[in-house]
């Protein structure tokens, strides 16, 4: 028996990170990066070869089988080959994003690497210029000999970084086990197939990213890879069939669909062609294509998963963190709006006494921290495996999980009535003139909102009246009884939002707490 469940672990790691770090199958696929002013689309057997390459040339800088190295720059060509070159010499790649780290001898030294690869190098050795790196290749042969490597669901592949507590990111080992089991479970829903085109456009950083890519060399379909900022643009050329991002994301476009939609002449029209209305516009804006969007990471508005299904894009939401990766997922053949999915295979969701969820992994992530603040792996990982999340859930009979809210977005007013904040905003950012928010009331009498305008305060007349009619829908402690308006965006770079484009509510209060403290002194 034992040799038997062996066997099918075994085969299961094949699938794709074995199969990612011996080169897979030939494929007409291919992967296009979108880049300021330029495209560059590669046929994935060339991507192969180039990543073996630069396997290669790493050996020649002396790296070896569990050594680290850091890629800090934007996404790139060159961030996928240094990815699959660690891979296939089982080095471990640690991701850091662009703009919170700086390429310093303290980042390598407190890290432990041997190499860091950036697009700001230094005078230090060990800080290479990713640029340079198809320069540095180009005298190693397409065969060139790497020694095989063999992969163990404990073995570790990358280290992914999350927010700490202290402020200090924490560093999370990511096994191959996890990696490989949520792509196969992922792959065993949605079937992505040689008609599928992925578009890639968050973080490459963010380990998740990276699946995509993986899968596209191991199921055998293409994948587009951008950035954030040329999103739009790249989704218009390329015509993408799955398109996956955190809801605020798809609010962006949601927004902008509507806007294009008011602006025809024929926006004023019955239900049924306002439908097909904002269903062409849809298409113009994401491609003809699109099979499916997909969205997790941080709470999406029942609002907008109803919108992108009238616009004939169904969109499936799901949950998980770095501490567990992918834990639950709504698909085609299984979804109910309002939850975020039924959990998947190797996957199971508890909730404790007091509503809290608690995720158990056939194939953990890992059981603690390799570098955080004293006592934050303890307060995650729990000694039976289980991964204490902080979110607020519930499964109903069929076994469909609903995150109510975090456990830190429960706010107690000066009556000691406990308000769960996360629909109260959710239903706020649902007007055209927010792009984000965030509510305050702890000790105080009634809630007050943080509302990131970016016309600010002569949006306040729409702001107000949106106000008006969410009110209608909660109770007195949940009225938002005040507002105050920034046109300061709430964005990564100015410590705002997190790398998934989720608001730092403690932050966020703590930048505004003057304007908060004034606007409760305002009401009489």
């Amino acid at each position: 028996m034992r040799d038997s469940r062996e066997s099918r672990v075994s085969e299961m790691m094949r699938s794709v990170i074995a199969c990612v770090a011996e080169g897979g199958s030939p494929s007409a696929h291919t992967i296009t990066f979108f880049q300021p002013g330029h495209q560059r689309r590669i046929a994935l057997e060339q991507l192969d070869a180039m990543a073996r390459r630069v396997a290669a040339h790493l050996v020649r800088l002396g790296v070896r089988s569990g050594d680290r190295i850091g890629i800090l720059a934007g996404n790139c060509l060159e961030w996928v080959l240094l990815d699959l070159a660690a891979l296939k010499i089982k080095a471990v790649t640690a991701g850091f994003e662009a703009g919170k780290f700086a390429a310093t001898a303290d980042l390598l030294d407190r890290y432990g690497l041997r190499l860091i690869f950036t697009n700001r190098p230094t005078d230090d050795r060990r800080i290479l210029p990713i640029t340079g790196l198809l320069a540095a290749i180009s005298d190693i042969s397409d065969d060139c000999e790497l020694a095989p490597v063999v992969y163990q669901p404990a073995d570790v592949t990358t280290i992914k970084f999350t927010s700490g507590s202290t402020g200090q990111p924490k560093g999370l080992a990511a096994t191959v086990g996890s990696v490989d089991s949520s792509i196969t479970a992922v792959q065993q829903l949605f079937n992505h197939s040689a008609s599928d085109k992925l578009f890639v456009f968050l973080p490459l950083s963010l380990l998740q990213q990276r699946y995509w890519i993986y899968s596209a060399l191991a199921y055998g379909h293409d994948v587009v890879v951008a950035t954030y900022e040329l999103a739009f643009q790249a989704l218009k050329q390329e015509e993408p069939t799955v398109v996956m991002g955190v809801p605020a994301f798809f609010e962006t476009l949601r927004k902008e669909i509507m806007s294009r939609a008011d602006a025809k002449p024929q926006a004023a029209h019955a239900a049924e062609a306002r439908i097909e209305l904002l269903r062409s516009q849809a298409r113009e804006v994401l491609g003809r294509r699109i099979r499916y969007l997909w969205t997790g990471s941080a709470p999406a508005s029942p609002d907008m998963l109803q919108f992108f299904d009238t616009c004939g894009m169904p969109i499936f939401e799901g949950y998980g963190m770095n501490e567990t990766c992918i834990v639950t997922k709504n698909t085609p053949d299984a979804n109910r709006v309002g939850s975020v999915g039924r959990p998947l295979q190797g996957k199971k969701v508890l909730l404790d006494d007091d509503g809290v969820i608690m995720v158990q992994s056939q194939f953990p992530v890992n059981t603690s921290y390799l570098f955080s603040a004293p006592g934050e792996s303890e307060r995650i990982f729990r000694p039976d495996g289980v991964v204490y999340t902080g979110d607020i859930g519930r499964i109903d009979a069929d076994g469909y999980l609903y995150v109510l809210g975090r456990a830190d977005d429960v706010i107690v007013l000066a009556n000691g009535r406990n308000v769960m904040v996360r629909k109260i905003e959710e239903r706020l950012k649902c007007c055209a003139a927010v792009s984000d928010c965030v509510l305050a009331g702890f000790g105080h009498d009634y809630l007050l909102a943080v509302v990131c305008a970016p016309h600010g305060d002569a949006a306040r007349d729409e702001i107000e009246a949106h106000i008006a009619e969410i009110n209608k829908m909660h109770s007195s402690d949940e009225k938002i009884r005040r507002f105050i308006v920034t046109d300061e965006p709430f964005s990564i770079e100015n410590g705002l939002l997190t790398s998934q484009y989720k608001p730092r509510r403690k932050a966020i209060l703590s930048r505004y707490q003057q304007h908060i403290e004034r606007g409760y002194g305002e009401l009489q």
